[in-house]
């Protein structure tokens, strides 16, 4: 028995001796199987049991369960002290200067199409105009029916309708607008002139996506009531904007066209920022690019809004502003602005 109890005494002794002199991790799991493995010291010597006489193997046993519960207890202390060891290691490596400035962050930016939108509001303003805003969900007594489009009217095909699954009287009177221009009707039911309003605001159409149309597109709808106001009013306010916005350089002309709800109507357009009005690819080889449309609003509008239309004139525009945006950056495919893709609007 006496024999036994030394051989325990001795591997306590080189165990704990091994114990302390691990340095990492690793040497302490080679030093857990070598003393506590299946195959380990202490288990093989507790293997013996049955070859002992039976009076000698319960305080043998006793004793070897005794130390291998030891030996676990400072094998989890000795793992805390190198797991410790090694935080502190860590620490004092990647020490930090607390007191050095951090990595810039980087700027936000305004979206492109609200930056242009800003600047553009800003030329208008300057020239007097008041902004203002209205619904994006309208009705169709506003969005058509005021600005003399009737339902039968063929000029409802130029606006794809994005209409709202509401039925009044067998009727869907609301819609996504189409444009700004109901602004005009709603601001004249409430005023009396002079009026010089301008109206930003998204517009929806239901119609495919290509490098010049989305089914969303942001609009200033702009309007101008007065007494004496006169097509060369008109006129000299986009030619101003458009230089303003292109350069004072810039070339502008003026085009009949055709909206119900102003008379005369006219398209104007700049000349060309890449072929200067040679023709190129660009301009489809006309030497100018269309930027909006405008006219004198027509009299019967007027007097629907019980103005005199003998008294009182006016004129109205409206303006694409990814079309100006497209011109002003060069971008050639509107669908970049709603791409949300970083690497192009980190660019403006």
């Amino acid at each position: 028995m006496t024999t036994e109890l030394d051989s325990l005494a001795d591997l306590e002794t080189a165990a704990l001796r091994d114990l302390n002199a691990a340095t990492d991790a690793r040497v302490l799991d080679e030093w857990r199987i070598a003393y506590l493995g299946r195959k380990g010291r202490l288990t093989q010597l507790l293997r013996t049991l049955p070859q002992l006489p039976i009076d000698q193997r319960r305080e043998v046993g006793s004793r070897g369960n005794d130390l291998k519960q030891r030996l676990e207890q400072e094998h989890g202390r000795r793992l805390e002290v190198l797991e410790q060891r090694r935080i502190e290691r860590v620490i004092e490596s990647e020490r930090l200067d607390v007191t050095l400035p951090g990595p810039p962050l980087s700027r936000g930016r305004l979206h492109p199409i609200t930056q242009t939108t800003r600047d553009m509001l800003a030329i208008f303003t300057g020239m007097g105009f008041q902004v203002i805003e209205g619904p994006e969900v309208e009705w169709d007594r506003y969005n058509f029916e005021a600005l003399r489009i009737p339902a039968d009217h063929p000029a409802r095909d130029m606006w794809d309708t994005l209409w709202i699954d509401h039925e009044v009287d067998g009727r869907r009177p609301m819609l996504m607008r189409t444009h700004t221009s109901p602004n005009q009707v709603r601001f004249m039911e409430q005023h009396e002139p002079p009026i010089r309003i301008v109206v930003p605001g998204k517009c929806y159409r239901f119609e495919a996506t290509d490098a010049t149309h989305e089914w969303m597109l942001t609009q200033i709808e702009g309007l101008a009531v007065d007494e004496g106001i006169s097509l060369t009013d008109l006129k000299g306010t986009l030619a101003d904007f458009a230089r303003q916005m292109f350069g004072h350089d810039r070339r502008v002309t003026f085009r009949c066209s055709y909206f119900p709800f102003v008379e005369p109507g006219m398209e104007i357009s700049i000349d060309c920022f890449l072929c200067r009005g040679a023709g190129c690819r660009t301009c489809h080889y006309g030497g100018w690019i269309e930027i909006l449309g405008a006219g004198m609003v027509h009299p019967e509008i007027l007097t629907n809004m019980g103005y005199d239309a003998d008294r009182y004139t006016g004129f109205a525009f409206g303006v694409g502003i990814e079309r100006i945006a497209l011109l002003r950056y060069g971008v050639d495919d509107i669908r970049h602005f709603y791409a949300n893709d970083l690497r192009f609007l980190s660019q403006f």
